[in-house]
C-alpha cells in the first residue's frame, strides 16, 4: 500500500502523529514523527496517511554503489578476494529443484542467492589454499598434496563457470598440457 513513499516523504500515522519517512526498509519505514521520536513501522500497515511524497532524490546511492562499498569493505576486513558477477542472463532467474517423487514439493531458489553460496564457497577454498600454503609446520609435501586435492575440488565445481559473467572467475581445475 505504501510502496509509494521515499525518503523525505510526509505521512500522518494514526498513533504517532506527523512524521517524515528517513529509511525504507524491505519489510519497514523509519520515521522520525515530530511528536513521537523515531519508529519502525510495517510497511503492509494501513495506520499511515500519505501527506507528501517527495520525489526520489537523483543523487540517491545504487544498488551498485552499494554493493562496491560492501565488496571493498569484505576485501579490507576479510578474507574476501573480489568481486564476483553473476552472467547477465541468470539476474532475476530462479533454479528449480524438483524431487522424482509427486509428493515432494519443488523448491524455487533465485539464481543471485544460489551463486552467493558458490563464490563464497570459492572464497573459503581461496583462504584454505592460502592457509595450506604459509602454514609453518606442514611439510613442503604435505602442502603440495593439499594443494593438489583443493585443486581436484575446483575441477568439480566447474560445472558452475556457467553462472559467472567474466571468463577470469571460472573454477579451474588440473591444466593437462
Amino acid at each position: 500500500m505504501n510502496k509509494e513513499l521515499t525518503i523525505g516523504s510526509r505521512i500522518k500515522h494514526t498513533q504517532y502523529g506527523d512524521g517524515i519517512v528517513c529509511r525504507i526498509g524491505l519489510e519497514t519505514f523509519t520515521i522520525s514523527f515530530f511528536n513521537g521520536g523515531t519508529q519502525e513501522i510495517d510497511r503492509k500497515t494501513n495506520d499511515i496517511e500519505i501527506v507528501e511524497v517527495l520525489e526520489g532524490f537523483s543523487n540517491m546511492v545504487t544498488k551498485d554503489e552499494i554493493e562496491d562499498i560492501f565488496y571493498t569493505l569484505m576485501q579490507r576486513y576479510t578474507d574476501a578476494t573480489e568481486k564476483v558477477m553473476l552472467g547477465e542472463k541468470w539476474k532475476g532467474g530462479t533454479m528449480l529443484l524438483k524431487a522424482f517423487d509427486p509428493s515432494v514439493q519443488p523448491k524455487e531458489i533465485p539464481i543471485e542467492t544460489f551463486f552467493h553460496k558458490i563464490v563464497m564457497l570459492r572464497d573459503r577454498l581461496r583462504v584454505l589454499e592460502q592457509n595450506i600454503n604459509s602454514h609453518k609446520i606442514l611439510s613442503d609435501e604435505d602442502k603440495v598434496n593439499m594443494q593438489q586435492y583443493i585443486t581436484r575440488v575446483y575441477g568439480t565445481l566447474t560445472t558452475f563457470n556457467v553462472l559467472f559473467k567474466y571468463k577470469e572467475d571460472f573454477f579451474v581445475g588440473e591444466k593437462t598440457a
